[in-house]
């Protein structure tokens, strides 16, 4: 259990996330330090000192040139593959995972626009209430295991990608040179989102330790050894 000051140090951490959060679901954008600052009533310095330690705590990815916010996960401030689009509001998800995390976060209906394989072909995923509907066959493919995603945040995500059906990644990772990881079903993988993202615009969001992440997992039917984080300590 943290102590008070450790509380009062997460406490100050969420803050930040919960702001960022809520101004991308209302606005599509990402707030700026200046803004932050506003909406906190807050220096721009502990705002700055704060968005460090969301950071290290990898509840954020910040620009590597100045210390603002770049993908605050699900949403990305720059453009990617995956495009969600709700009736009044849109935004670009670093990967198929964040985009039905956002779908989960609007909890309405919304539509994803991405392409098959990271390639030429567009797919536009219908998802209602964090529940995507019409898609038995198409298939997430995770590249990378989830404990070693923060080697390379970027490139885990630009390797989610979604297929037709299973059969097609295999000779995809080896015309490519891409590592072949496992597939889950695209339901499967808004099961996971909504568990994983459906409170990330909550004041009380804390980022899920690695226990509490395995159970997020497990509880997703994700049981094989490519699921496990053991040793990765905060997710």
């Amino acid at each position: 259990m943290p102590n008070d000051a450790q509380e009062a140090n997460n406490q100050e951490v969420a803050d930040v996330h919960a702001i960022i959060v809520e101004q991308f679901l209302a606005t599509g954008r990402c707030p700026d330090r200046e803004l932050l600052s506003r909406l906190l009533k807050l220096p721009r310095e502990v705002i700055t000192e704060r968005l460090f330690r969301l950071a290290e705590i990898h509840g954020a990815v910040l620009h590597p040139h100045l210390p603002e916010p770049w993908i605050v996960h699900p949403f990305c401030s720059t453009p990617t593959l995956n495009w969600v689009a709700s009736e009044g509001q849109s935004w670009w998800a670093p990967c198929i995972w964040c985009a039905l995390g956002i779908a989960a976060l609007v909890r309405d209906h919304v539509r994803i626009h991405s392409r098959l394989a990271g390639e030429e072909t567009p797919i536009v995923i219908d998802v209602e209430n964090g529940r995507a509907g019409c898609h038995d066959e198409i298939v997430v493919h995770f590249a990378i295991p989830p404990r070693r995603a923060w080697d390379n945040p970027h490139q885990h995500c630009a390797l989610m990608l979604p297929f037709r059906k299973a059969s097609e990644i295999e000779p995809w990772c080896q015309r490519h040179g891409l590592p072949r990881g496992e597939s889950v079903p695209l339901r499967q993988v808004a099961e996971l989102a909504t568990r994983w993202y459906g409170a990330y615009a909550e004041r009380t969001w804390r980022k899920w330790t690695m226990e509490q992440a395995q159970t997020i997992f497990v509880e997703s039917g994700l049981t094989s050894p490519f699921w496990e984080l053991a040793g990765t300590g905060t997710f």
